[in-house]
Protein backbone atom coordinates (compact mmCIF):
# COMPACT_ATOMS: atom_id res chain seq x y z
CA UNK A 1 0.00 0.00 0.00
CA UNK A 2 0.91 3.66 -0.38
CA UNK A 3 0.35 5.02 3.12
CA UNK A 4 0.33 8.65 4.21
CA UNK A 5 1.43 8.72 7.87
CA UNK A 6 0.91 11.83 9.99
CA UNK A 7 3.24 12.27 12.95
CA UNK A 8 5.73 9.74 11.63
CA UNK A 9 8.65 11.33 13.48
CA UNK A 10 7.02 10.69 16.85
CA UNK A 11 7.41 7.68 19.11
CA UNK A 12 4.61 5.45 17.81
CA UNK A 13 4.57 7.01 14.33
CA UNK A 14 8.23 6.27 13.70
CA UNK A 15 7.73 2.65 14.80
CA UNK A 16 4.89 2.38 12.27
CA UNK A 17 7.03 3.90 9.52
CA UNK A 18 10.00 1.62 10.21
CA UNK A 19 7.84 -1.50 10.29
CA UNK A 20 5.77 -0.39 7.28
CA UNK A 21 8.86 0.08 5.15
CA UNK A 22 10.16 -3.31 6.33
CA UNK A 23 6.88 -4.92 5.25
CA UNK A 24 7.14 -3.43 1.75
CA UNK A 25 4.77 -0.47 1.92
CA UNK A 26 5.51 2.92 0.37
CA UNK A 27 5.24 5.61 3.03
CA UNK A 28 5.03 9.40 2.97
CA UNK A 29 5.69 10.78 6.45
CA UNK A 30 4.32 14.24 7.22
CA UNK A 31 5.24 15.82 10.52
CA UNK A 32 5.36 19.35 11.92
CA UNK A 33 8.51 18.42 13.87
CA UNK A 34 7.38 19.82 17.20
CA UNK A 35 9.53 19.49 20.33
CA UNK A 36 8.58 15.81 20.79
CA UNK A 37 9.43 14.76 17.22
CA UNK A 38 12.80 13.23 16.40
CA UNK A 39 13.73 12.63 12.80
CA UNK A 40 16.66 10.52 14.07
CA UNK A 41 14.08 7.84 14.92
CA UNK A 42 13.90 7.16 11.17
CA UNK A 43 17.61 6.93 10.45
CA UNK A 44 17.31 3.25 9.52
CA UNK A 45 14.83 3.98 6.69
CA UNK A 46 15.55 7.58 5.67
CA UNK A 47 17.44 6.54 2.50
CA UNK A 48 15.00 3.79 1.53
CA UNK A 49 13.41 4.34 -1.92
CA UNK A 50 9.93 3.65 -0.48
CA UNK A 51 10.22 6.37 2.18
CA UNK A 52 9.76 10.12 1.86
CA UNK A 53 9.28 12.97 4.30
CA UNK A 54 7.61 16.37 4.12
CA UNK A 55 7.41 18.91 6.92
CA UNK A 56 3.73 19.85 7.17
CA UNK A 57 1.51 21.15 9.96
CA UNK A 58 -1.72 19.10 9.79
CA UNK A 59 -3.65 22.29 10.57
CA UNK A 60 -2.62 23.64 7.14
CA UNK A 61 -5.38 22.32 4.89
CA UNK A 62 -3.96 23.60 1.57
CA UNK A 63 -0.60 21.93 2.15
CA UNK A 64 -2.36 18.69 3.06
CA UNK A 65 -4.37 18.76 -0.20
CA UNK A 66 -1.20 19.36 -2.23
CA UNK A 67 0.48 16.45 -0.48
CA UNK A 68 -2.46 14.13 -1.17
CA UNK A 69 -2.55 15.08 -4.83
CA UNK A 70 1.19 14.48 -5.28
CA UNK A 71 1.50 11.27 -3.27
CA UNK A 72 -1.88 9.69 -4.16
CA UNK A 73 -2.12 7.43 -1.07
CA UNK A 74 -4.17 4.25 -0.71
CA UNK A 75 -4.59 4.93 3.00
CA UNK A 76 -4.00 7.46 5.77
CA UNK A 77 -2.69 6.57 9.21
CA UNK A 78 -3.31 9.56 11.47
CA UNK A 79 -0.95 9.55 14.46
CA UNK A 80 -0.01 13.24 14.70
CA UNK A 81 -1.05 14.55 18.12
CA UNK A 82 0.07 16.28 21.26
CA UNK A 83 0.18 13.41 23.74
CA UNK A 84 1.66 14.38 27.12
CA UNK A 85 -1.10 14.58 29.74
CA UNK A 86 0.93 16.82 32.05
CA UNK A 87 1.53 19.38 29.30
CA UNK A 88 -2.18 19.34 28.43
CA UNK A 89 -2.95 20.48 31.97
CA UNK A 90 -0.55 23.42 31.66
CA UNK A 91 -1.34 24.41 28.04
CA UNK A 92 -4.64 22.87 26.87
CA UNK A 93 -5.03 25.23 23.88
CA UNK A 94 -2.14 23.52 22.05
CA UNK A 95 -3.93 20.18 22.43
CA UNK A 96 -7.22 21.58 21.15
CA UNK A 97 -5.48 23.01 18.10
CA UNK A 98 -3.40 19.97 17.21
CA UNK A 99 -5.67 17.10 18.22
CA UNK A 100 -9.09 18.55 17.32
CA UNK A 101 -8.50 21.17 14.62
CA UNK A 102 -5.67 19.11 13.12
CA UNK A 103 -7.88 16.02 12.92
CA UNK A 104 -10.62 18.09 11.26
CA UNK A 105 -8.17 19.33 8.61
CA UNK A 106 -6.77 15.88 7.80
CA UNK A 107 -10.31 14.49 7.62
CA UNK A 108 -11.36 17.23 5.20
CA UNK A 109 -8.28 16.73 3.04
CA UNK A 110 -8.87 12.96 3.03
CA UNK A 111 -12.55 13.39 2.11
CA UNK A 112 -11.78 15.76 -0.77
CA UNK A 113 -9.08 13.47 -2.11
CA UNK A 114 -11.30 10.38 -1.74
CA UNK A 115 -14.14 12.10 -3.57
CA UNK A 116 -11.79 13.35 -6.30
CA UNK A 117 -10.61 9.76 -6.85
CA UNK A 118 -14.21 8.60 -7.27
CA UNK A 119 -14.64 7.26 -3.72
CA UNK A 120 -12.58 4.06 -4.15
CA UNK A 121 -13.71 1.26 -1.84
CA UNK A 122 -10.10 0.34 -1.13
CA UNK A 123 -9.28 3.70 0.48
CA UNK A 124 -9.24 3.92 4.26
CA UNK A 125 -8.58 6.51 6.96
CA UNK A 126 -7.10 4.97 10.11
CA UNK A 127 -7.31 7.15 13.20
CA UNK A 128 -4.98 6.13 16.04
CA UNK A 129 -6.30 7.06 19.48
CA UNK A 130 -5.92 6.15 23.15
CA UNK A 131 -7.69 4.21 25.89
CA UNK A 132 -7.68 7.40 27.98
CA UNK A 133 -10.86 8.53 26.21
CA UNK A 134 -12.74 5.95 28.30
CA UNK A 135 -11.83 7.55 31.61
CA UNK A 136 -10.93 5.48 34.66
CA UNK A 137 -11.71 1.93 35.73
CA UNK A 138 -12.25 0.62 39.22
CA UNK A 139 -10.52 -2.48 40.58
CA UNK A 140 -12.29 -4.72 38.08
CA UNK A 141 -13.47 -4.54 34.49
CA UNK A 142 -11.89 -3.84 31.10
CA UNK A 143 -12.33 -1.23 28.40
CA UNK A 144 -14.16 -2.60 25.36
CA UNK A 145 -15.04 -0.93 22.07
CA UNK A 146 -18.50 -0.14 23.48
CA UNK A 147 -17.28 1.45 26.75
CA UNK A 148 -18.81 4.96 27.07
CA UNK A 149 -16.40 7.87 26.74
CA UNK A 150 -15.53 9.66 29.98
CA UNK A 151 -12.30 11.66 29.47
CA UNK A 152 -10.79 13.32 32.51
CA UNK A 153 -7.84 15.40 31.24
CA UNK A 154 -7.53 18.04 28.49
CA UNK A 155 -5.46 15.52 26.55
CA UNK A 156 -8.00 12.71 26.73
CA UNK A 157 -10.85 15.13 26.02
CA UNK A 158 -9.09 16.34 22.88
CA UNK A 159 -8.54 12.76 21.72
CA UNK A 160 -12.17 11.87 22.47
CA UNK A 161 -13.21 14.87 20.38
CA UNK A 162 -11.05 13.70 17.50
CA UNK A 163 -12.56 10.18 17.71
CA UNK A 164 -16.04 11.68 17.46
CA UNK A 165 -15.05 13.76 14.44
CA UNK A 166 -13.72 10.68 12.66
CA UNK A 167 -16.95 8.76 13.30
CA UNK A 168 -19.00 11.75 12.14
CA UNK A 169 -17.10 11.95 8.83
CA UNK A 170 -17.85 8.26 8.33
CA UNK A 171 -21.55 8.49 9.19
CA UNK A 172 -22.20 11.82 7.44
CA UNK A 173 -19.96 11.65 4.37
CA UNK A 174 -19.27 7.94 4.06
CA UNK A 175 -15.50 8.35 4.48
CA UNK A 176 -14.13 4.83 5.05
CA UNK A 177 -12.59 5.01 8.51
CA UNK A 178 -11.18 2.70 11.17
CA UNK A 179 -10.34 3.74 14.74
CA UNK A 180 -7.94 2.09 17.16
CA UNK A 181 -7.60 2.88 20.86
CA UNK A 182 -4.42 1.66 22.51
CA UNK A 183 -3.06 1.25 26.02
CA UNK A 184 0.17 2.87 27.26
CA UNK A 185 3.07 2.36 24.86
CA UNK A 186 6.72 1.97 25.82
CA UNK A 187 9.98 0.91 24.20
CA UNK A 188 13.01 2.28 22.32
CA UNK A 189 12.83 5.89 21.08
CA UNK A 190 10.28 6.83 23.77
CA UNK A 191 10.57 10.59 24.25
CA UNK A 192 12.34 11.35 27.56
CA UNK A 193 9.48 13.10 29.32
CA UNK A 194 7.19 10.07 29.67
CA UNK A 195 7.18 7.87 32.77
CA UNK A 196 9.44 4.97 31.77
CA UNK A 197 12.25 7.01 30.18
CA UNK A 198 12.07 9.56 33.02
CA UNK A 199 12.57 6.74 35.52
CA UNK A 200 15.50 5.24 33.59
CA UNK A 201 17.28 8.52 32.95
CA UNK A 202 16.74 9.99 36.42
CA UNK A 203 17.93 6.77 37.99
CA UNK A 204 21.21 6.57 36.09
CA UNK A 205 21.80 10.31 36.61
CA UNK A 206 21.50 9.97 40.37
CA UNK A 207 18.34 12.09 40.51
CA UNK A 208 15.10 11.52 42.38
CA UNK A 209 12.66 9.17 40.65
CA UNK A 210 9.27 10.92 40.91
CA UNK A 211 6.08 8.90 41.39
CA UNK A 212 2.69 10.59 41.56
CA UNK A 213 0.58 10.07 44.69
CA UNK A 214 1.00 6.63 46.23
CA UNK A 215 2.09 4.99 42.97
CA UNK A 216 -1.02 2.79 42.98
CA UNK A 217 -2.37 3.94 39.59
CA UNK A 218 -2.56 0.98 37.21
CA UNK A 219 -1.72 0.99 33.50
CA UNK A 220 -1.79 -1.68 30.79
CA UNK A 221 1.58 -1.50 29.00
CA UNK A 222 2.03 -2.26 25.28
CA UNK A 223 5.44 -2.64 23.64
CA UNK A 224 5.61 -0.13 20.79
CA UNK A 225 6.76 -2.62 18.14
CA UNK A 226 3.77 -4.82 18.98
CA UNK A 227 1.54 -1.77 18.60
CA UNK A 228 3.03 -0.91 15.20
CA UNK A 229 2.37 -4.47 14.07
CA UNK A 230 -1.24 -4.22 15.27
CA UNK A 231 -1.81 -0.90 13.48
CA UNK A 232 -0.54 -2.24 10.16
CA UNK A 233 -2.66 -5.36 10.64
CA UNK A 234 -5.72 -3.14 11.11
CA UNK A 235 -5.02 -0.92 8.10
CA UNK A 236 -4.66 -4.01 5.91
CA UNK A 237 -7.45 -6.19 7.27
CA UNK A 238 -9.69 -4.19 9.60
CA UNK A 239 -13.38 -3.68 8.83
CA UNK A 240 -14.46 -0.21 7.75
CA UNK A 241 -16.43 1.64 10.42
CA UNK A 242 -15.14 -0.48 13.29
CA UNK A 243 -13.08 0.35 16.35
CA UNK A 244 -10.35 -1.99 17.58
CA UNK A 245 -8.91 -1.77 21.09
CA UNK A 246 -5.22 -2.70 21.28
CA UNK A 247 -3.82 -3.69 24.65
CA UNK A 248 -0.68 -5.32 25.95
CA UNK A 249 -2.46 -7.38 28.63
CA UNK A 250 0.26 -6.20 31.02
CA UNK A 251 -1.40 -4.48 33.98
CA UNK A 252 0.89 -3.12 36.68
CA UNK A 253 0.89 -0.31 39.24
CA UNK A 254 3.20 2.61 38.63
CA UNK A 255 5.15 1.76 41.77
CA UNK A 256 5.63 -1.88 40.74
CA UNK A 257 6.67 -0.75 37.26
CA UNK A 258 9.30 1.61 38.69
CA UNK A 259 10.61 -1.12 40.99
CA UNK A 260 10.94 -3.47 38.01
CA UNK A 261 13.02 -0.85 36.17
CA UNK A 262 15.17 -0.23 39.24
CA UNK A 263 15.82 -3.97 39.62
CA UNK A 264 16.90 -4.18 35.96
CA UNK A 265 19.28 -1.26 36.46
CA UNK A 266 20.67 -2.90 39.62
CA UNK A 267 21.56 -5.86 37.39
CA UNK A 268 22.68 -4.07 34.22
CA UNK A 269 24.36 -0.97 35.67
CA UNK A 270 25.03 -1.67 39.36
CA UNK A 271 25.86 1.16 41.75
CA UNK A 272 26.64 1.35 45.46
CA UNK A 273 23.00 1.73 46.55
CA UNK A 274 19.85 0.19 45.04
CA UNK A 275 18.24 2.49 42.47
CA UNK A 276 14.92 2.11 44.29
CA UNK A 277 16.37 4.29 47.06
CA UNK A 278 15.92 7.24 44.65
CA UNK A 279 12.13 6.82 44.48
CA UNK A 280 10.32 9.94 45.69
CA UNK A 281 6.55 10.34 45.98
CA UNK A 282 5.33 13.68 44.66
CA UNK A 283 1.99 15.51 44.64
CA UNK A 284 -0.47 13.71 42.37
CA UNK A 285 -1.50 15.43 39.17
CA UNK A 286 -5.09 16.70 38.83
CA UNK A 287 -7.61 14.26 37.35
CA UNK A 288 -5.22 11.31 37.48
CA UNK A 289 -7.15 8.23 36.28
CA UNK A 290 -6.82 5.29 38.65
CA UNK A 291 -6.74 2.33 36.29
CA UNK A 292 -6.69 1.51 32.56
CA UNK A 293 -7.05 -2.00 31.15
CA UNK A 294 -8.06 -3.07 27.65
CA UNK A 295 -10.01 -6.10 26.49
CA UNK A 296 -8.35 -6.90 23.11
CA UNK A 297 -10.78 -9.71 22.23
CA UNK A 298 -12.00 -8.12 18.98
CA UNK A 299 -8.59 -7.65 17.38
CA UNK A 300 -7.48 -11.06 18.65
CA UNK A 301 -10.54 -12.93 17.40
CA UNK A 302 -11.20 -11.05 14.16
CA UNK A 303 -7.68 -10.18 12.98
CA UNK A 304 -5.65 -12.85 14.79
CA UNK A 305 -3.40 -10.30 16.49
CA UNK A 306 -1.95 -10.57 19.97
CA UNK A 307 1.06 -8.99 21.70
CA UNK A 308 4.31 -10.92 21.38
CA UNK A 309 6.43 -9.17 24.04
CA UNK A 310 5.80 -9.60 27.77
CA UNK A 311 6.28 -6.65 30.10
CA UNK A 312 9.45 -8.11 31.62
CA UNK A 313 10.92 -8.78 28.16
CA UNK A 314 9.96 -5.34 26.90
CA UNK A 315 11.33 -3.51 29.92
CA UNK A 316 14.67 -5.29 29.59
CA UNK A 317 14.86 -4.37 25.90
CA UNK A 318 13.92 -0.78 26.71
CA UNK A 319 16.41 -0.30 29.54
CA UNK A 320 19.22 -1.80 27.44
CA UNK A 321 18.33 0.49 24.54
CA UNK A 322 18.56 3.62 26.71
CA UNK A 323 21.87 2.49 28.19
CA UNK A 324 23.26 1.90 24.69
CA UNK A 325 21.88 5.07 23.05
CA UNK A 326 22.95 7.90 25.30
CA UNK A 327 23.64 10.30 22.41
CA UNK A 328 20.00 10.02 21.29
CA UNK A 329 18.40 10.98 24.60
CA UNK A 330 21.04 13.47 25.73
CA UNK A 331 20.32 15.57 22.62
CA UNK A 332 16.60 15.61 23.46
CA UNK A 333 16.95 16.40 27.16
CA UNK A 334 18.03 19.97 26.33
CA UNK A 335 14.57 20.78 24.94
CA UNK A 336 12.16 22.90 26.97
CA UNK A 337 10.73 21.12 30.00
CA UNK A 338 11.85 17.64 28.96
CA UNK A 339 12.21 15.30 31.91
CA UNK A 340 10.26 17.55 34.27
CA UNK A 341 7.00 16.41 35.82
CA UNK A 342 4.56 19.06 34.64
CA UNK A 343 0.85 19.59 35.10
CA UNK A 344 0.68 20.70 38.72
CA UNK A 345 -1.88 23.31 39.76
CA UNK A 346 0.02 26.07 41.53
Amino acid sequence: MKILVTGGAGFIGSAVVRRGIHEGHTIKNIDKLTYAACIENLKSVCDHPNYSFEKIDICNGSKLINCFNKFMPDAVMHLAAESHVDRSIDTPSIFVQSNIVGTYEILEASKKYWEYRGKPESFRFHHISTDEVYGSLGKTGLFTESTPYDPKSPYSASKASSDHLVRAWHETYGLPVIITNCSNNYGPFHFPEKLIPVVILNAISGKQIPIYGKGDNIRDWLYVEDHANALLTVIMNGEIGKTYNIGGENEVTNLDLVNKICALLDELLPQEKPYADQITFVTDRPGHDQRYAIDPSRIRNELNWRPSVTLDEGLRKTVLWYLENRDWWKALQSRDGVGARLGKIK
